[in-house]
């Protein structure tokens, strides 16, 4: 028989732990980096058990008479152990869909966790969605490179990254308060012109992750005469190498800064990285690609991953 249980503080180190050893770990579902905004987000994460062994958790936050899976995560969805099989995940969905009814929930927004952060096969969840009469409600273009076999890069790409080197553009990991402060002023000079807006993260909030996560963010900084005029922070998984946040000023579009970075980023992780993710070029939540963002990406050998939110009705 399969329970749930909401996910409290005590239970940390066991969400950990099997969070860790999960077919489709991922280290941003770690509490150590979720509970790093908790006050942003009314966490309503849940545990499920068979009996009383835990088969799976499922990130979520609470929005007025809705669950998110997660509200402040890219992705949210089931995470199981190798035991998940299709029958035992219909089972998780009857018991989600009950569970939801009883805390008078109206609605499920579900964010699928894209298949190449899998380790073992884990699309359990998309049939169970379908299963339960959910819409697909948001499908957002993103952007994989498959390390193993990249596509070439057109020309133009290569004259940017070659002149970047001539032009004494120099990349390298940055690890200091101030690169990031520094990163994230870049990056919101950037959206601030061109999309109204600014970065979810505060400069603090990046070093603060990345001091818990070391071995998992890094900043890539490319530099002209010392000043930062480029870079990308990526967020490194067991399979892929996803790109977080990728900045770039005026002077640095002209000269590849940003072509060279991302190089570098490619060159470094070709062999122990099955991809690189570049994150989506639409706007959330609309029918509009940015087509100029898209073929960026796609010049450095990348075609279209989706990432995808279904939704579910709660009767």
């Amino acid at each position: 028989m399969i329970s749930i249980k909401k996910y409290t503080d005590d239970q940390k180190i066991v969400w950990n732990k099997f969070n860790k050893e999960s077919k489709n770990y991922l280290f941003m579902f770690d509490r150590n980096y979720m509970d790093y905004h908790k006050d942003r987000f009314k966490d309503h994460s849940l545990m499920f058990f068979d009996d009383d062994k835990l088969i799976a958790i499922l990130p979520m936050s609470e929005h007025d008479q809705n669950l998110i899976s997660h509200g402040g995560l890219t992705y949210g969805g089931f995470i199981s152990s190798t035991k998940m099989k299709q029958h035992t995940m219909n089972e998780c969905f009857d018991e989600l869909m009950d569970y939801a009814n009883k805390n008078n929930f109206k609605k499920i927004c579900y964010k699928c966790i894209p298949h190449i952060y899998h380790s073992q096969s884990a699309e359990e969840d998309r049939f169970a969605l379908y299963a339960n009469g959910a819409k697909l409600a948001i499908v957002d273009v993103s952007t994989y490179v498959n390390l193993d076999n990249p596509l070439k890069m057109p020309k133009g790409r290569k004259a940017q990254i070659s002149r970047a080197r001539r032009e004494g553009v120099i990349v390298e990991e940055l690890m200091e308060l101030e690169d990031f402060q520094k990163f994230i002023a870049l990056e919101n000079e950037v959206l601030g012109e061109r999309h109204d807006t600014k970065a979810v993260h505060t400069g603090e909030e990046l070093k603060l992750l990345y001091d818990r996560f070391p071995n998992n963010i890094h900043l890539f900084g490319a530099k002209k005469d010392g000043k930062l005029i480029a870079g990308t922070v990526v967020y490194e998984y067991d399979h892929v190498v996803h790109t977080q946040y990728m900045a770039a000023n005026d002077e640095a579009r002209t000269i590849g800064a940003l072509d060279l970075a991302v190089a570098t980023v490619i060159e470094k992780y070709r062999d122990n990285k099955k991809w690189l993710d570049f994150g989506i070029s639409t706007e959330h939540g609309k029918i509009y690609l940015n087509k100029g963002l898209c073929a960026q990406k796609e010049g450095f050998g990348g075609r279209t991953g989706t990432y995808e939110i279904w939704e579910l009705a709660v009767s």
